[in-house]
């Protein structure tokens, strides 16, 4: 069994933000493996289904991004999903807008939803794809930069993002990690 947390904020308020990328790979898996995502468990919206023979957990955590490891752990320990087997997906500012960045494990990065489930869960070895937002304008506040939405420009790159981390999760259950990190972790031609 498998958990794939996508990280964002709750509320229609944060919909189409930089920080909600996260859960948009989650709706975006729920289309494409037919698996709704609509239970409300551990403070998160979950669904649970297949994928060939492999049970899956699709979530987004309702703690708001900075406790994300708060309903992680919780659905973690409840299905009993070691952590090898949690696949965490979030922003990342410090890379160009579309990248994406598959590691095994590894810090937080400065990424505060990821510091929490590293708290939480007591380690860094989980799998996470970090979806690159762009870094912040110079004179703009952390915070509005990331809770503001993409531009016109930016959004169909994020939207083949979004796509490349669906295709990417398939990748990582069917194929392994390294698979995956060897086919989408290369540099892009960007915005």
């Amino acid at each position: 069994m498998h958990l794939i947390a996508g990280l964002g904020n709750p509320s229609q308020e944060y919909y189409g933000t930089r920080h909600n990328v996260g859960f948009e790979v989650i709706s975006a898996l729920s289309k494409a493996w037919n698996i709704p995502v609509e239970k409300k468990e551990a403070r998160a919206v979950t669904g649970k289904g297949y994928l060939r023979s492999e049970k899956i957990i699709l979530a987004k955590p309702q703690t708001f991004m900075n406790l994300s490891g708060e309903s992680i752990r919780v659905l973690a320990d409840y299905y009993r999903i070691p952590t090898e087997n949690i696949i965490v997906i979030c922003d990342d500012i410090n890379l160009p807008v579309g990248q994406l960045r598959i590691r095994r494990s590894g810090s937080a990065g400065g990424h505060n939803g990821l510091k929490s489930i590293i708290r939480c869960l007591d380690t860094e070895d989980f799998a996470r794809i970090r979806i690159g937002v762009g870094d912040k304008p110079i004179n703009t506040e952390l915070a509005d930069y990331v809770l503001g939405r993409f531009s016109k420009e930016e959004k169909p790159v994020i939207n083949d993002a979004v796509n490349d981390a669906v295709s990417a999760c398939e990748v990582i259950l069917n194929t392994g990690i390294a698979a995956a990190m060897e086919r989408f972790n290369r540099k892009k031609e960007l915005l």
